[in-house]
Formats: structure tokens, sequence, C-alpha cells
């Protein structure tokens, strides 16, 4: 199986389970370059597991996933990592900021371990520690800020290297409300300016509203009217003889 053009990202026929339990069923999805897509649906409904296997934090168990025509699914473990570190950013619920660093130097590490000098890795990562109202914490060490001001720069941290694809998973939960506008309006301002593909994940009808798209999953399968026809049932071919399910619906 290979991409379609119009999809960076495509998933097909995912399935994943923890400990004997479903957390995916047969999941199909493509993500456009430079699109904004949310995946919603209640807690515990995989979708946290959707964004491990679009990013290489998880192998599925059964099916694929393809980056940029690059077979995700069958890359080795350093191959991955390398493809992680360099064309992905990451932010989940939970900012993990490096307690020895500083604030900069956090924000700054997937440059300076992709080999970039230290003063541009450090002007760069100002700017967007600026951008996300945390700048004046550049030379402070995350024990020293609060929940929300950690989450910003997480956020900075994931956009610093100018990645293709930002996984965002519940990125606005530590925030307080009135932060989580601002957070979001600068994700995906960010995000449209510098043709970065981003991937949300939340449960919260707000997030999703930011979005081009959305996907829902209910008890890890993809619900709705533009959900694909399972992979292993009959699929009803087109007017051609082509299949009727487009993955990128």
């Amino acid at each position: 199986m290979e991409t379609a053009p119009e999809d960076l990202l495509r998933a097909h026929g995912l399935h994943h389970e923890y400990e004997g339990s479903p957390a995916l069923l047969d999941v199909c999805v493509g993500v456009r370059e430079g699109e904004i897509l949310c995946v919603t649906g209640p807690r515990g409904c995989g979708k946290s597991t959707l964004l491990g296997c679009l990013s290489g934090r998880l192998v599925p168990a059964r099916g694929e996933v393809w980056f940029d025509g690059v077979p995700l699914h069958t890359l080795p473990v350093p191959a991955r990592e390398r493809l992680r570190r360099d064309r992905f950013g990451w932010i989940g619920s939970e900012p993990h900021l490096l307690p020895e660093l500083t604030v900069w130097e956090n924000a700054a590490l997937p440059l300076l371990l992709s080999g970039a000098g230290r003063r541009r890795a450090r002007r760069t990562a100002c700017e967007w520690l600026e951008r996300l109202d945390v700048g004046y914490c550049a030379r402070s060490r995350p024990g020293a800020l609060l929940q929300a001001q950690r989450q910003r720069v997480a956020i900075a941290r994931a956009l610093a290297h100018s990645p293709a694809v930002v996984f965002a998973d519940e990125p606005t939960a530590p925030l307080h409300q009135a932060d989580r506008a601002q957070v979001l309006r600068t994700l995906t301002t960010a995000a449209r300016s510098h043709g970065i593909t981003v991937v949300l994940a939340s449960h919260d009808a707000r997030v999703a509203g930011v979005a081009d798209r959305a996907v829902t999953l209910v008890d890890g399968r993809r619900v709705g009217p533009d959900a694909p026809p399972p992979t292993d049932a009959p699929v009803r071919p087109g007017p051609e003889g082509r299949a009727a399910c487009s993955l990128s619906a």
C-alpha cells in the first residue's frame, strides 16, 4: 500500500490493544499536508493510542502507518527515533521537561539534538517562548514555573525545530480556561504560517472547533458519516470499478 498524493500521513486498518483489551479496531485515517485534524471522542475511546501509532511512539499490532511515503510501521527502532526527533513534534497533557536544563534549553532540545549551533538554537527557542508569553522564564529551571507555564514551554519545544507534523494529545488539559484559547491560537497560527500539519486529540468540542476537520472514535472504532468501511468488509465498487472508500474523508 502507498499513500495517496494528497496525504502526508495515512493509517490503514490499525489494530492495537493493551493487556488484551482492544484500543483500536480497524481504524483508517488520512491527514493532508498543512491540515489541522482533531481526533475526538469520549475518554478511553483510543485517541491517545491513535496518536501514538501515527507518531511512531507505538507500533500497531496490525495495520499500516505511512508518513510521506515512508512505512513507519516497518521502520527499525533507530530510524523511527530519528524520524520522530527530526520531523515530528509532540505535546502531551503533561509537559515532561528536563529539570536539570533551563527553560530555553528545554525548548531548544530538538534543535540541539539535531546538531544546530547553540546560539541559533537559543535564539529560535527564545522566539517561540516569547510567542507563548513565557520568554521571561528563559533562564529559569522548570521547577520554578507553574504548571501552565511549563506546558507553554513544552509547546515551544514541539514547534522550535519546525517539524512536519505536531501531535498534540490533550495539549490544553493543564491550562486554565482563560489560557486555553490563547495557546490554541498560538499553536494553530504557528502551524498555518509554517506549513506544519497538526493532529490534535481532545474530548473538548472547543478544541475541535479550531481544526480544519475532525474524526471521531468510539470504543476504538472510527464512527460517523465520513468513516470508511472496515477493511475486512465488502466494499461497494464505484462507477468505474474503484472502491468507494476514501481514507481521507
